[in-house]
């Protein structure tokens, strides 16, 4: 054989060796792999439902699955965790197209997820969160209130953070000079609150009311036979008098709203009536300025916090009348004039002629020890601060640590007493970057980009910031000293400890308030005119009825599926009559067993979601049918192409019903792809109205409700959308842990998280899908417990 021949012989073998079509010894590990079962199983069904869209070619949605189907399934883990995620919604292959039995479908995905889960269990991808994490608003607000007993409106004293990925823990990695400023500031007044130093002049505060609230009914804390006011905690820094001036609501001529008679309102501390002064109408329509004037009261108080109520005396009523009449917004001039005087703010100042600091919670919590004579206080200094900052540091303290607080102290008490070198340290410690950072640095000796547990400190810091927003108590701390926070047994007693406890509520307000988009409530305004009896009573009304009802599910550690379908809910008066359901009377809420042919129940049917997805003068089937997508199915819509307008009123005619003008808007084919998906779904609720009422009739039209999923599942109504997310509970619950996990991390979730959410859902699953099962999940999972180094 000449030289050329062997030339293209060998060519020849390598071309073929390298495509797969030779068994040399080189090639048969490879040819091993790819014979595997699940490989065989993937390989098949990519080739007879996939290829023809997801080719070099196609390349549909940028995805070319012909060019990876022959290599192993663990060189392409991102991809194929995109895959299953799209299989797993019966996403693909698209509903017009020839699609798998149900069989076929869970046999490939079976193979996908045990491939994958073998290899992340051999080689564990944990991610890696930041080293550095600021404590963000509500994480402040709680640390403080723990820390120091100390109860502070962090919303007065910082700005609000951005969110990412849902939540607004998760881009908190910087700290501006201007953002250090307002720290520096609220570090200064907490200090003077905790310690209860004097003031050179009395301070105060203004506390408003929102314009929106109707003040003609009970408010739900203050005494029975009162309507309207206020019911407001506060921290009175000493003792002494304190004067309480009160504001009504005016009209925008600046007269005083709804003043046509006397009218008796009550000062009350902590349930104890303290004033009652009468509102007078002015005589011979002088100026109303002077009606506030008179409405100011001092009174004694001592320091510490208290609750301070303002009320007005209720005028009796027929209530058989009352009881007979649909609810009437009344909190303005132009549609809704009020029809009493309505409180408009509560301004606090003093303390006046200040006694004594007091025994106040804080300075329980403060001063550990008092010194008895001035050869002591030094160490008194020094014990005090240790214990402080062992807290806030959430970590031993050592001698470094102390310099510069004690060296505050000194200073501080060189020019007046030991309180007030306590005053100044304490300041020092809450500008800390221990206090304000959560840090968690690579230890040293770690290899590069290898996954290594973090340690129990940083474990109970991660437990305490997810289940509580706040620093970690004695006992976790105590605990991840002595090494045992890692322990199986002892991690999952902690996480259920941590449950029972009140700080828990922290899940239902603020993971739950952003990841139902409770938080968007405060800044939706239906059309007034459209709804005219909307005010901030029902929004109010509303985000209780869902947080109690989350709150039941944490409580009474429920199947979280129960947040999706209920026979009761949570009522009082307002959201009653807004829903119309009868005998339910009182600011109170209650826990209401349903009927069977009830409208109202799990999410879907709460008020809450179907405002905050609707728009200010109608519903919007889109935005329902992507929020349902991407917080309960977790399969979240592409963003729509630039060069694509939204859909508006006036595109189409306006005697078309939304489903009707949705369809014009679909005709667009660059809208089609993504509006097949989200339409079908949002058109299930469309019984609901834009503030959540019940409708049978759309201009003038039957309500169509029938709707779809994406894995092609017809139904009509929210009855049958509700069964069909029951049809597939592991949707829902990887959904909710995915969630879950990205709050707890403070990062989005990956493709490289998939195989631990799925170990979660498993045993979530076994456990009845139970509450505490998916937490005790998130906490024990691997990313939660590990870090990949940088």
């Amino acid at each position: 054989m000449n030289r050329r021949a062997q030339w293209v012989c060998r060519c020849t073998l390598l071309l073929l060796t390298a495509r797969g079509f030779m068994t040399v010894s080189q090639a048969q590990p490879q040819a091993s792999r790819r014979t595997s079962p699940d490989q065989v199983v993937v390989s098949r069904f990519i080739d007879r439902y996939c290829v023809d869209c997801h080719n070099s070619e196609a390349k549909a949605a940028d995805l070319d699955l012909d060019a990876i189907n022959s290599d192993d399934l663990n060189q392409h883990p991102q991809v194929w965790e995109q895959v299953v995620r799209k299989l797993a919604a019966r996403q693909m292959p698209p509903a017009k197209k020839r699609r798998p039995s149900e069989g076929t479908y869970d046999s490939v995905i079976d193979s996908l997820v045990r491939s994958l889960d073998d290899a992340a269990a051999e080689h564990p991808n944990p991610g890696r969160t930041d080293t550095f994490r600021r404590l963000n608003r509500t994480e402040y607000q709680n640390a403080i209130r723990d820390l120091l007993a100390v109860e502070v409106d962090a919303t007065a004293l910082l700005p609000p953070d951005e969110s990412s990925h849902g939540f607004d823990n998760v881009t908190v990695g910087d700290l501006s000079p201007t953002l250090f400023d307002r720290y520096i500031t609220a570090s200064q007044k907490i200090s003077r609150l905790a310690v209860g130093s004097p003031r050179r002049s009395p301070g105060g505060d203004t506390i408003r009311i929102r314009a929106d609230l109707t003040q003609e009914e009970h408010v739900d804390g203050l005494p029975l036979g009162t309507r309207g006011g206020a019911l407001i905690p506060y921290q009175f820094p000493r003792s002494g008098e304190y004067e309480i001036q009160l504001r009504l609501a005016r009209d925008r001529n600046e007269q005083v709203e709804g003043l046509r008679e006397p009218h008796e309102l009550e000062v009350l501390l902590d349930r104890e009536r303290v004033g009652l002064l009468t509102v007078t109408p002015p005589s011979g329509g002088k100026d109303h300025q002077a009606v506030d004037e008179k409405l100011k009261v001092r009174i004694p108080v001592t320091a510490g916090p208290h609750k301070l109520g303002v009320t007005f005396l209720k005028r009796p009523s027929s209530l058989l009348e009352t009881k007979r009449q649909p609810y009437q917004a009344h909190f303005n001039m132009h549609r809704h004039p009020r029809m009493s005087p309505a409180l408009y703010q509560v301004s606090i100042t003093g303390p006046y002629a200040a006694t004594e600091v007091g025994d106040t919670p804080s300075r329980r919590r403060l001063f550990v020890c008092r010194p008895t004579k001035p050869g002591e206080e030094e160490d008194c200094a020094r014990v005090i601060l240790s214990t402080l900052m062992r807290r806030a540091y959430r970590r031993p303290v050592t001698d470094a640590d102390l310099e510069k607080p004690l060296a505050f102290y000194r200073n501080a008490r060189a020019e007046g007493d030991f309180d007030s070198g306590i005053e100044m340290a304490l300041s020092a410690v809450l500008v800390n970057p221990h206090f304000l950072f959560r840090i968690e640095p690579d230890p040293p000796g770690v290899a590069a980009n290898s996954a290594y547990r973090i340690s129990d400190l940083e474990l109970a810091s991660r437990l305490s910031f997810f289940l509580w927003s706040s620093i970690p108590d004695d006992e976790l701390l105590d605990l991840a000293m002595r090494g045992d926070l890692n322990k199986p047994d002892v991690l999952e007693r902690q996480v259920r400890r941590m449950l029972l406890d009140s700080r828990s509520r922290t899940l239902v307000s603020n993971f739950a308030g952003q990841w139902l988009h409770l938080r968007n409530l405060e800044s939706m305004t239906p059309d007034l005119r459209l709804f005219p009896d909307f005010d901030d009573n029902l929004r109010q009304a509303f985000r209780q009825e869902t947080e109690l009802n989350f709150e039941r599910v944490l409580r009474e550690d429920r199947s979280v599926l129960d947040l999706l379908k209920s026979d009761s809910t949570f009522l009082n008066e307002r959201l009653a009559k807004h829903y119309g359901i009868p005998h339910v009377y009182g600011s109170r809420f209650r826990r209401v067993t349903l009927g069977e042919d009830s409208v109202r129940g799990g999410l879907l049917r709460q008020g809450s979601i179907l405002t905050v997805t609707s728009y200010a003068t109608r519903t919007s089937p889109v935005i329902r049918g992507k929020w349902i997508l991407e917080n309960l199915l977790g399969t979240p819509i592409p963003p729509p192409p630039a060069n694509v307008p939204a859909l508006k009123d006036n595109t189409v005619s306006s005697t078309l019903s939304v489903r009707e003008r949705l369809a014009e808007h679909r005709a667009n084919i660059a809208c089609a792809s993504c509006h097949n998906l989200m339409d079908p779904v949002g058109f299930a609720l469309e019984n609901y109205d834009a503030v959540g009422r019940w409708r049978t009739v759309e201009e003038g039209k039957p309500t169509d409700s029938t709707g779809g999923l994406p894995d092609g599942s017809q139904f009509a109504g929210v009855t049958g959308l509700e069964q069909a997310l029951l049809n597939r509970p592991e949707l829902f619950v990887g959904t909710m842990a995915e969630k879950l996990l990205t709050y707890a991390l403070g990062r989005g979730v990956e493709s490289f998280d998939g195989p631990a959410i799925r170990k979660v859902v498993r045993e979530t699953r076994a456990a009845d899908d139970r509450f505490s099962s998916l937490i005790v999940g998130i906490a024990t999972s691997t990313p939660f417990q590990m870090r990949k180094s940088e």
